[in-house]
């Protein structure tokens, strides 16, 4: 077992990426893990085995927020908690509406990294991914690109980690991404797990965690216009509808672990 982190009380706040959507957790299909969830329980791992109490984790992510109420709403709670991890990954709702201001998304992010920082606590940050291939979602890369320069420049000016998404090789495979095409699945989320860790400085459990699948034979055009148009119904389709209706997927949802408990 790799040595253990310095931290004792993690908090994540965010969106649908940090709650952990499409990763069912294997001993109930009504809750999410996600990545947070996995590294959470591989730092208290380590923990344990170097005979620490066992590290305290809440997660306080929400489907569908926007970055203003992940920093309005979350993080005062996070704070109160008093971790000395605080990950915070949000943006990418803000993204996809094609007015985002960017430069705002990344001001009003460095407030939240400042006040982070300013209690002692280290930030762990993440870019947003490379949708080249992503019919739709790729018209944001563009903005993606901007955000992740704003991104790494923040974690410069304040010594804040980053888990580079953009730069995982795996995650270019549409076999790490639900029916979706926005979220993780099962194997997705490990992967950024082990990236998270390596972010933060320490021995990931698997050397080969963003090595490329093996690839799979090309598939037939008319196949992919299917698996488009199937896209569109299933998943586009009611997102639009709730952005006209000013829902969210997140409505009237609380975080699922709003409290600081030690992970056994």
């Amino acid at each position: 077992m790799p040595p253990p982190g310095p931290w004792s009380r993690y908090v994540a706040i965010g969106d649908s990426f940090t709650e952990g959507l499409w990763d069912v957790h294997p001993d109930d299909e009504d809750h999410c893990r996600g990545w947070a969830d996995l590294l959470a329980k591989n730092l208290s791992q380590r923990r344990i085995a170097a005979g620490q109490e066992p590290l305290s984790y809440a997660n306080l992510a929400i489907r569908g927020r926007l970055i203003r109420p992940i920093i309005s709403e979350q993080l005062p709670a996070a704070l109160e908690m008093k971790p000395d991890l605080v990950s915070l990954i949000g943006g990418g709702n803000d993204i996809l509406r094609p007015a985002a201001d960017v430069d705002l998304i990344a001001r009003n992010l460095e407030a939240a990294v400042v006040r982070i920082r300013r209690t002692g606590a280290d930030v762990l940050l993440s870019t947003g991914v490379d949708a080249a291939e992503s019919p739709l979602v790729g018209m944001t890369r563009g903005r993606v690109g901007i955000f992740n320069s704003h991104l790494w420049s923040i974690a410069r000016r304040h010594g804040a980690y980053v888990l580079d998404q953009w730069g995982m090789k795996s995650l270019k495979d549409w076999r790490m991404w639900a029916p979706d095409r926005i979220h993780l699945t099962t194997d997705g989320h490990r992967r950024v797990a082990q990236g998270a860790l390596v972010a933060l400085g320490q021995v990931p459990d698997d050397a080969a965690w963003d090595d490329p699948l093996t690839p799979l034979p090309p598939v037939p055009r008319i196949e992919w216009a299917r698996e488009n148009a199937q896209w569109l119904r299933e998943h586009v389709y009611p997102w639009a509808a709730r952005r006209l209706r000013r829902q969210s997927s997140g409505d009237s949802r609380t975080a699922k672990y709003p409290e600081l408990k030690p992970i056994a």
